[in-house]
C-alpha cells in the first residue's frame, strides 16, 4: 500500500469518527486523538524530519493536507453541534412572553367607596331639592370655631385635636377644617335664605385607629327658612337614610345632645338588625348611632348676619367614610387609605355605573 493510500484511509477513519461524534465532548476526543500532541496526524508530521528529501517533498504537502481537512471537518461539526445544541436548549427553555389582551382603562377603572357614596348621597339630596356647597380645607380660626359657636378653651380648640398651621406675621393660626361645618357660615353668608344645601368634603383631625383616620369625609346638611322645624329635619333624615340603604323605610330615633352649633341637638340612632356578620337596615330590633343633628343655634344666625328671629333651620353631619363602611361591608377605615390595588378592585365600583335613584344607587 501506498503512502498515499494510508493517509486517504487515515483521512476516512478520522472523517468517520467527526461525523459519528453526537456531542462536543465526543469530537473532542476525536480531535485530541488525531491533532493533539500524540495525535495521529501530529505523530505523522513529526516524522518528516527523519525522511529524505525526496520523500519529505512528497508527504510534506500530503500530510499538511490532511491536517487542514481535518481541522475544517472538525471545525464544520463543532459549529453544527452547537447550533443544535442550542435550539434543543432553546426549545426545552422556551418561554411565551406574549401578553394576554389587556382591558381597556374603563374596564379596569374602579370607582373609589368613598367617590361612589358622596355621588349616591349627591343623587338622593338632588332629588330633594338641595344643592351642593364647598368650601376651603385651610381655614380660620373664626369660621371654623368661633362663628359657630364653640367657646374659648373648647377642647377641640387644642393641638392634640386640630392641625393647626404655624402662626402668621399677625399671630394668626390657620388650620385644617375639622369639620364641614365652616361651610355653612360661608353659604349663610353668601347667599340669602331660603338654603337647602348639604356640603361633602374631606376633614382632619388628630386621630388614627380602626374606625378613626386622620383625614376623613363628612357630609353636612343644612336648611335655613322662616319655617323650618324639626319634623322636617326628621322627615328629611328618614327618607335620604331610607333611599341610600336602599330600603323602603328606616325608623330613626332622637337622643339629647350636645353641639355648640345646634340649639336642641340630638344624635340619631337607625333601628338596624346586628344579629349577623352584616348591618341590616330596616328591620330588626337593635339600634345603631349614625348621625349627630339639630336646629341651628340662634348664636350662628346672628354670626352669619341673619336674623334669629325671623329665620331659623336645622343642620346634620354624618362620615361618609362611615356610610361606606356600613352599607358596604368593610371593617377597617384605614384601607380606605392604603391605595392598594387589589383592596380597590374588591370594593371599587366600575365608572359607567353612576348611582341614579331609578336605576339603582349601587346596582
Amino acid at each position: 500500500m501506498t503512502d498515499q493510500s494510508r493517509i486517504e484511509d487515515l483521512r476516512t477513519a478520522i472523517s468517520a469518527e467527526i461525523a459519528a461524534a453526537t456531542d462536543l465532548a465526543a469530537l473532542d476526543q476525536v480531535r485530541v486523538a488525531a491533532l493533539g500532541k500524540k495525535g495521529s496526524i501530529t505523530m505523522l508530521l513529526a516524522g518528516l524530519g527523519q525522511m529524505s528529501p525526496d520523500d519529505r517533498k512528497v508527504m510534506g504537502p500530503l500530510l499538511n493536507g490532511l491536517k487542514n481537512s481535518i481541522s475544517a471537518e472538525i471545525d464544520a461539526r463543532n459549529t453544527a453541534l452547537r447550533d443544535a445544541a442550542l435550539a434543543a436548549r432553546l426549545a426545552s427553555e422556551k418561554v411565551d412572553v406574549t401578553l394576554p389582551l389587556r382591558k381597556g382603562p374603563v374596564a379596569r377603572g374602579r370607582i373609589h367607596p368613598i367617590s361612589q357614596v358622596t355621588d349616591e348621597i349627591t343623587a338622593i339630596f338632588s332629588d330633594m331639592g338641595f344643592s351642593i356647597a364647598e368650601g376651603p380645607d385651610i381655614e380660620t380660626d373664626y369660621y371654623n370655631f368661633t362663628a359657630l359657636n364653640f367657646p374659648e378653651g373648647h377642647p377641640a380648640r387644642e393641638t392634640h385635636d386640630t392641625f393647626f398651621f404655624p402662626p402668621d406675621e399677625n399671630g394668626e393660626r390657620r388650620l385644617l377644617r375639622t369639620h364641614t361645618s365652616p361651610v355653612q357660615i360661608h353659604t349663610m353668608e353668601s347667599q340669602r335664605p331660603p338654603i337647602r344645601t348639604i356640603i361633602p368634603g374631606r376633614v382632619y383631625r388628630c386621630d388614627s385607629d380602626q374606625t378613626h383616620t386622620p383625614m376623613f369625609h363628612q357630609l353636612e346638611g343644612l336648611v335655613i327658612d322662616t319655617s323650618s322645624h324639626i319634623g322636617q329635619l326628621r322627615w328629611v333624615l328618614e327618607q335620604s337614610l331610607a333611599a341610600f340603604f336602599e330600603v323602603e323605610h328606616a325608623e330613626i330615633r332622637f337622643r339629647p345632645h350636645f353641639f355648640p352649633f345646634t340649639e336642641p341637638s340630638m344624635e340619631v340612632d337607625v333601628r338596624c338588625d346586628r344579629s349577623g356578620e352584616i348591618v341590616k337596615f330596616g328591620e330588626g330590633s337593635d339600634w345603631l348611632e349614625i348621625l349627630g343633628c339639630g336646629m341651628v343655634h340662634p348664636n350662628i344666625l346672628r354670626m352669619a348676619g341673619l336674623d334669629p328671629d325671623v329665620y331659623q333651620g336645622f343642620a346634620w353631619g354624618i362620615g361618609l367614610d362611615r356610610l361606606a363602611m356600613l352599607k358596604y361591608g368593610m371593617n377597617d377605615l384605614r384601607a380606605f387609605f392604603d391605595a392598594d390595588r387589589r383592596w380597590l378592585d374588591h370594593y371599587g365600583f366600575r365608572p359607567l355605573d353612576l348611582p341614579t335613584l331609578f336605576g339603582g344607587l349601587s346596582s
